[in-house]
């Protein structure tokens, strides 16, 4: 059984800043890629930002320049660095995982983490 399990999520001012995490743990033998995806009810899920296993990113253009993605050495790790949030950055920030275990590979969510930018 594969989980993941985000945090770092929380009420901040615009312009300020916030480091989500996402952990993976359980047996698999490694992840592929990791996505941050985020969703505001009556909208549709939107991909904010990916990074591959070989440090591969790709980022939303509404959050380019002010959002950074990374994972730890160990690859099981993924942060999201928000900087200059802006209210419109409010959502559910769900990470998403694709897992491999083998010999097939597996896509997995977390349950989210709420981020909540003030004007």
């Amino acid at each position: 059984q594969v989980q993941l399990v985000e945090s770092g999520g929380g009420l901040v001012q615009a312009g300020g800043s916030l480091r989500l995490s996402c952990a993976a743990s359980g047996s698999f033998s490694n992840i592929n890629v990791m996505d941050w995806y985020r969703q505001v009810p009556g909208k549709q899920r939107e991909l904010v930002a990916r990074i591959t296993s070989s440090g591969g990113t790709k980022y939303a253009d509404s959050v380019k320049g002010r959002f950074t993605i990374s994972r730890d050495n160990a690859g099981n790790t993924a942060f999201l660095q928000m900087d200059s949030l802006k209210p419109e950055d409010t959502a559910l920030y769900l990470c998403n995982a694709e897992v491999v275990v083998l010999p097939f590979s597996y896509s997995y969510w977390g349950q989210g983490t709420q981020v909540t930018v003030s004007s």
